[in-house]
């Protein structure tokens, strides 16, 4: 699609937690077509423009859903939130992001999110679920505190609506015990080490799967060196880090490897005239 310039209406602006609301934009039905995973660019003053996933799939009603975590001492996110509380339109850029779901396809999907990355996977699984409702599809949700799971009951929905769905909730510091409750399960630590816990004696569990990351470059790339051993081919695996912080080699070496260690993230784009090992 033709990246477009638009103004986009301000609908809405509602708290989710104390650290993340949820911005509802009104436009052209046909000049805010994306597709499932992509994302926009809010444009904060002249020349300077912010990204943030689109939180809905598509459904041509001209609406646009961003769920945005609010930092108060930077200066981008509380110049946003001004923006957004103060004034009722909006320069958007659309759409950007080769991370996205093709129509038509029937593989189970594996979907990793931390904290507001959630957005991107919630277009993903709207789009999904309409075409497919039988569709496979496992959630993992990486979260900091439970009250970061600002969406907690809608993703508990859609597991206790589908049985296809399964919805996997990861605490890093729980202050207090996780209570049982109907369609999501709990689990506590890091997303890395609990996905290691939890797949790693299920050697080819990623066969056949398309599997998305949506998180910080670090996040992404320990889960991926998690899944690596499990049989994960670069194909299948999809993430808009790859675009804006390549790792060469994409997947860890063998350990013992005498070549040369993996870059970090970004260090790619530095790198010229060398193969990959």
């Amino acid at each position: 699609m033709t990246v477009r310039t638009l103004t986009c209406q301000v609908e809405s602006v509602e708290d989710l937690t104390p650290d993340v609301f949820r911005v509802i934009l009104e436009g052209r039905a046909e000049a805010i077509a994306h597709a499932p995973g992509q994302y926009l660019e809010l444009e904060l003053q002249p020349d300077t423009w912010v990204p943030f996933s689109i939180a809905c799939a598509e459904t041509g009603d001209g609406r646009l859903e961003l769920h945005i975590q609010h930092w108060p001492e930077r200066t981008h996110s509380a110049r946003l939130r001004e923006l957004l509380t103060h004034r009722n339109r909006l320069s958007v850029r659309l759409p950007s992001g080769e991370c996205t779901l093709p129509a038509g396809r029937p593989e189970p999907l594996l979907l990793i999110a931390a904290g507001t990355g959630f957005a991107q996977i919630k277009a993903i699984v709207e789009a999904a679920l309409t075409e497919d409702p039988d569709r496979e599809i496992a959630i993992w949700w990486a979260v900091r505190e439970r009250r970061d799971l600002y969406a907690e009951t809608l993703a508990r929905e859609w597991a206790l609506t589908y049985s296809n769905v399964t919805l996997h909730a990861v605490v890093e510091t729980p202050e207090s015990e996780l209570e049982s409750l109907p369609g999501i399960r709990w689990y506590s630590g890091r997303i890395d080490e609990v996905l290691a816990d939890v797949l790693g004696g299920k050697p080819g569990s990623l066969a056949g799967r398309e599997i998305y990351l949506a998180g910080s470059p670090g996040m992404v790339y320990a889960c991926v060196d998690t899944l690596a051993p499990l049989g994960l081919a670069e194909h299948q695996v999809h993430s808009d880090v790859f675009s804006y912080a390549p790792r060469v080699p994409f997947l860890p070496l063998p350990e013992g490897d005498p070549a040369r260690a993996p870059l970090t993230p970004g260090e790619a784009s530095s790198v010229s005239g060398e193969g990959e090992s």
